[in-house]
């Protein structure tokens, strides 16, 4: 009876963290928004959500990146492709936290550092979405297979905003423009990938 308690126990404590890193994910580019207008007394948004280190907001921004990271590595799935997977996701949110963009201009070594790290750490989260996620047991329930179609949706949306992004920084992007395309981008990206947690930590259709 103990035990059984204490696998439910811990069970639900995994299904919180998970409900937690989505909740971060989705709350990280409005948080930076509003703590800009309110707090720091900002005019406008952002050119991108990374932009945010080189405001009031820096602390914050990266204390979220890191908290993502710190629990991917604590991720453990079901065999060591999930392992291995969680563990370069928390490494490449780690270089996306520690290697910043460039407040202006081209890039410098390390904004480029910063560049690939949140390509990879996006990347990662949309595999984990659609490749982890979607493994199905071998009857697998109604809310299982509703769950899939979710979570694929998440994967091909971080995809497609990759996509975007990639295409506006190498035809569209003239390093002057302080368009907010790609902040935009970014805020479905993270959606996406929130949205995906939050149905793997049992928000969204859990089996009953």
């Amino acid at each position: 009876m103990e035990q059984t308690e204490l696998h439910s126990n811990q069970t639900y404590s995994y299904l919180a963290l998970r409900k937690a890193v989505g909740w971060i994910g989705i709350l990280i580019p409005f948080t930076m928004v509003l703590g800009m207008f309110l707090l720091f007394d900002g005019k406008t948004i952002q050119q991108s959500i990374s932009h945010y280190y080189h405001t009031g907001m820096r602390d914050v921004l990266v204390g979220a990146i890191c908290a993502i990271a710190l629990f991917m590595f604590y991720y453990r799935g079901y065999d060591k492709w999930d392992d291995w997977t969680g563990n370069l996701t928390g490494l490449f949110a780690l270089g996306v936290a520690w290697f910043p963009t460039v407040e202006t201009g081209p890039n410098n070594w390390v904004g480029s550092v910063h560049f690939y790290c949140a390509g990879l750490f996006f990347l990662t989260l949309a595999g984990i979405s659609l490749f982890l996620f979607t493994k199905k047991s071998w009857n697998p329930t109604r809310r299982k297979l509703t769950r899939n179609i979710i979570y694929i949706i998440c994967g091909v949306v971080i995809i497609v905003c990759l996509i975007a992004i990639q295409i506006y920084f190498h035809f569209i992007n003239d390093n002057k423009s302080e368009s907010t395309f790609v902040f935009w981008t970014e805020t479905v990206a993270l959606i996406a990938f929130g949205v995906s947690w939050l149905t793997k930590g049992g928000t969204l259709y859990p089996d009953k």
